[in-house]
């Protein structure tokens, strides 16, 4: 059974050799909570993610929802393995598919067969599963003849359609999806929607991270709310949205909230709404 559990995680990025106007205007950007670690030298740290604990169940379809620079990418990026915690642990069980761009590793010297195994290779498939799934891939595409050229003669759709057919032909344990992901045209884009529920609907543990509401109500179950690097509401889908719809209209949280099974913290909320009045 697919799981996932992190305790009391930590993700914190220094910022080195910068000045004190210059180190404000990156938190500007990157977002995050501004600090001085307590090592040696007191050296300052932008910390994503702040003491964050969570258990992921097999089935879950779970919506990573928050402001930008709350700290979704960070844990989709430390789910992956990309990124390793500044403290505290991350045990899970199964295997972790990180779908978090469409460019999954090609070769734009290589022709696009080439590219469908070696990217396959890259995503964990077998030569066996990557056979099997060709002719699934080269229909997707629909680049026909231009599969056999190099990559580099194809135009930036078509390369998006490739890639993103290669990454969606997996068949995921644990599916990390970023909602940037796009694919092409209007006409494809309609079709890679089709093929992402479809992919959601193989996995056995979803995490999607986002901020679009009629997003997270088409794909998950659950969804986490993060502020800061802290997750202050964990619940169905419908009563997190709502919490996050008042938020961004400066509304007041009510205390104590309780939600199914889970939890809202209104104490962690309360800085939230004062600032997005």
């Amino acid at each position: 059974m697919a799981e996932i559990v992190l305790n009391n995680v930590v993700t914190e990025f220094p910022i080195y050799g910068s000045q004190p106007s210059l180190r404000r205007a990156l938190f500007g950007r990157i977002g995050g909570v501004l600090q001085h670690s307590n090592g040696i030298g007191r050296r300052v740290v932008v910390r994503a993610l702040d003491n964050v604990s969570l258990k992921v169940h097999h089935g879950d379809q779970l919506g990573i929802l928050g402001f930008n620079g709350a700290g979704k990418s960070t844990m989709l990026r430390v789910l992956a393995g990309i990124y390793q915690p500044s403290r505290g642990t991350i045990s899970i069980d199964g295997h972790v598919s990180p779908l978090l761009n469409v460019s999954p590793g090609l070769d734009i010297d290589d022709t696009g067969y080439e590219n469908i195994v070696s990217c396959g290779l890259l995503l964990g498939m077998s030569r066996d599963e990557i056979e099997r799934k060709l002719p699934e891939i080269e229909a997707f595409t629909e680049l026909h003849e231009y599969l056999s050229l190099p990559v580099r003669t194809y135009s930036s759709g078509m390369q998006v359609r490739l890639g993103f057919a290669i990454a969606t032909a997996i068949d995921p344990e644990i599916l990390l999806l970023d909602e940037g992901l796009g694919a092409g045209d209007a006409r494809f884009a309609a079709r890679a929607a089709e093929r992402i529920r479809a992919l959601i609907e193989r996995a056995n543990i979803v995490a999607l991270a986002s901020h679009a509401g009629d997003l997270m109500r088409q794909m998950c179950t659950r969804v986490i709310l993060l502020h800061q690097g802290h997750i202050v509401a964990d619940g169905p889908t419908e009563q997190v949205l709502d919490i996050y719809a008042r938020m961004t209209k400066g509304g007041t949280i009510p205390e104590p909230l309780q939600i199914a099974d889970y939890q809202v913290s209104a104490k962690a909320l309360q800085p939230v709404a004062a600032a997005v009045r």
